[in-house]
């Protein structure tokens, strides 16, 4: 019986040894999580009271337990390395359901999502411009060809300047090409419905004490003239808005005809010289994707080579009533069972799930493997231990077998 007993003690010790030799392999692992195995001593059925008499017959292999604690977190400055601080796993689509993982070295494939090393897709919720809000209730690919920023037409420009009360009227008609028939102008970007990029240039030409016309041209193209005039304090009081509409242009370049408005609220006339100040206009151009922002709530920003941002999503999160029950699928990748329990679903730093950290990893937990060697020699201890009774056990039986053949 020894021998069993003895054999069953080099199992557990040699499986042992494997789980061991499997944490420090994978040491450098992103994401990797170690494990433990579990052992549970035998005991042969006996009777009624006779328990106090019977010997165990060994040890068992019960479970080789996940140990999710945290790894340490190691900054790369790639913006798609994820890393988790706390609970929580990322959501993954592998095209035959979700997969979850805490190995976040993301990279971008050749369709523009965001896949893992084994190209599943990462999932986030889609953001909704209409209603301002991530749409929680569906997961879609994290894309990044797709976000791209379309041009904005230039409806309204912004002017802050001051027009010189003691300016003469010029004694000519008005000519853009003739500088003796207006007093000022400033010149500006606007841009059309296909983000092309147009030369405006406002003309301030004197007309009486206190009045003003505005001229416009875009490209050369005669947009119309309103007038402004101000009070004696140099406020602007026409139009009270501040707001003056001027004709559309059309560019005879496939783009819609452009209709400007500008707004010379912030325009005075005071006895200083002429201040061009500043102008502002609401239109930009088509943007290509520069850089990606991922906040610590997973909140992915998209930023455009036109200076503008927009979301895209927000990343998906996944937890489990019972993580030792899920279902290792390699690769630092697990997935649901009946054990896990299914995914409880949200996102980083709210609640149960723990935050994001773009540009870092998070390591191997096993990555300081001073407790793996311990826990080898200890494991190298109990083989020898075992194999030391097994050879007891031998020679017990030899010197019974010698005795008997005598």
């Amino acid at each position: 019986m020894a021998l069993n007993q003895a054999l069953s003690g080099i199992n557990g010790a040699q499986s042992d040894l494997n789980v061991i030799a499997n944490n420090i392999a994978n040491a450098n692992t992103t994401g990797f999580k170690g494990s433990r195995a579990e052992f549970a001593d035998i005991y042969a059925v006996t009777g009624i009271n006779l328990s106090a008499t019977a010997v165990g017959s060994g040890a068992r292999l019960t479970s080789v337990a996940q140990q999710f604690a945290q790894g340490d977190i190691q900054t790369t400055g790639n913006s798609l390395d994820l890393a988790i601080s706390g609970n929580g796993f990322f959501v993954v689509n592998t095209g035959n359901g979700y997969a979850y993982t805490r190995a976040g070295a993301f990279h971008q494939d050749q369709t523009g999502n965001v896949v893992t090393q084994d190209n599943h897709a990462l999932q986030v919720y889609p953001y909704s411009t209409a209603s301002n809000s991530f749409d929680t209730s569906t997961l879609t690919n994290l894309n990044l060809v797709t976000a791209q920023s379309s041009a904005k037409p230039t409806t309204t420009a912004v002017v802050s300047s001051n027009l010189p009360a003691d300016a003469t009227v010029p004694p000519l008609a008005f000519d853009p090409t003739n500088p003796a028939t207006f007093n000022q102008s400033s010149t500006f970007t606007v841009y059309d419905s296909l983000g092309s990029s147009h030369q405006a240039t406002a003309y301030y030409v004197k007309t009486g004490t206190n009045a003003w016309n505005v001229d416009l041209y875009v490209d050369g193209n005669n947009a119309g003239t309103q007038a402004l005039t101000f009070d004696s304090s140099g406020a602007l009081t026409t139009p009270a808005n501040g707001i003056v509409g001027f004709n559309p242009v059309n560019y005879g370049n496939g783009a819609n005809a452009q209709t400007l408005s500008i707004n010379f609220g912030k325009t005075t006339q005071y006895g200083t010289g002429y201040a061009a100040g500043t102008i502002s206009q609401d239109g930009y151009t088509a943007g290509a994707l520069s850089s990606i922002d991922i906040d610590n709530a997973g909140i992915v920003t998209a930023n455009y080579s036109n200076g503008q941002s927009s979301k895209i999503g927000q990343l998906a999160m996944a937890n489990f009533q019972n993580l030792q029950g899920l279902r290792q699928l390699g690769s630092a990748s697990w997935m649901s069972s009946t054990d896990s329990g299914t995914a409880v679903m949200g996102t980083a730093a709210s609640g149960q799930y723990g935050t994001i950290q773009s540009g870092a990893l998070e390591e191997s937990n096993t990555s300081d493997t001073t407790q793996q060697l311990v826990d080898m020699i200890q494991a190298q201890r109990n083989y020898q231990a075992n194999a030391q009774v097994l050879s007891t056990d031998n020679t017990l039986a030899s010197t019974l077998f010698n005795a008997v053949s005598r």
